[in-house]
């Protein structure tokens, strides 16, 4: 059976980088820090550091021990916070993975129905790539993971997909620059800098499939994994990008930027992935319910 006294030990250390300074958080002496961590990893039969000069570094193997540490330390600490509430302002934790390339301001109208609960939510939201979230799923260290995708075939996860909505998309560019463009929309797109959605998003091969179907030829002058990022250089003035209608107003109010046109060949869509085909989480079911495939226009 896992030592849970040595893995608080290795724990520490790894989160302070030295022994001398886990020694003193654990108000131990070094040389007894050590010898435990030496009995751990004789337990473990494994390495779990390496020293670089005065500071111990942590092997892959010592990282993939951190990362179950802090999952478990978490799990711990929820459960005495869970144990130390009262029954009426009891909490319990909702994890959620957010695709970095679903815009935020759609993660928050579609997580918003979750924080309405009888019984408190203590949200989490963790953003990266939909593979690394998936992977996390998987594990049940998440517990929904929302995307602009559905379940992607032939992942080693198992995984499904509720649809949650879905809108079409509009054109914005800086007022400097849409002064420059020359015809209406979507005609004023062609030799126009672009600002494109990364490799990772559902968005780019429709786009680009559009845009061949217009004969549209623009510039292409950026690829962008965040949208908030994309959003930032269109209000430099870096180029036209593509944003879902449902944030249009939202876009223009916040980068200053107008609308060129929209389209609703292009669909932008948003799905929660869940582990359960019959969802029993109580913050994913009203996530689902409260959800309405024309509900983003």
């Amino acid at each position: 059976m896992l030592n849970f006294k040595h893995l608080h030990y290795f724990y520490t250390v790894a989160k302070t980088g030295a022994v001398n300074r886990a020694a003193e958080k654990l108000h131990l002496a070094p040389q007894t820090l050590s010898g435990q961590l030496s009995q751990f990893e004789d337990r473990l039969g494994v390495e779990l550091f390496r020293r670089t000069g005065r500071r111990l570094e942590l092997t892959d193997t010592g990282r993939q021990v951190l990362s179950y540490a802090e999952e478990i330390f978490q799990v711990g600490a929820e459960l005495e916070q869970s144990l130390r509430n009262s029954r009426e302002d009891r909490t319990f934790p909702f994890r959620v993975g957010i695709a970095d390339v679903v815009p935020k301001s759609i993660a928050y109208q579609l997580l918003a129905p979750a924080l309405t609960l009888a019984d408190p939510v203590h949200l989490v939201c963790r953003e990266d790539r939909l593979d690394h979230l998936l992977g996390e799923l998987a594990i049940h260290r998440l517990d929904m993971v929302l995307a602009d995708r559905p379940m992607p075939p032939g992942m080693d996860v198992k995984g499904y997909s509720h649809p949650l909505g879905e809108c079409g998309v509009a054109f914005f560019a800086a007022p400097a620059l849409a002064a420059r463009l020359t015809g209406d929309f979507p005609a004023c797109l062609n030799a126009a800098p672009l600002l494109l959605p990364g490799e990772d998003s559902a968005l780019r091969a429709p786009l680009l499939r559009w845009m061949e179907r217009k004969n549209l030829h623009p510039r292409i002058v950026g690829e962008f994994d965040d949208s908030a990022l994309k959003k930032a250089f269109g209000k430099a003035g870096a180029g036209v990008f593509p944003a879902a209608v449902a944030t249009g107003e939202e876009v223009e109010s916040q980068y200053g930027v107008i609308r060129l046109g929209e389209t609703r060949d292009l669909r932008e869509r948003f799905f929660a992935i869940s582990v359960e085909r019959k969802v029993t989480h109580p913050a994913v079911l009203a996530i689902l319910q409260a959800s309405n495939l024309a509900l983003l226009a």
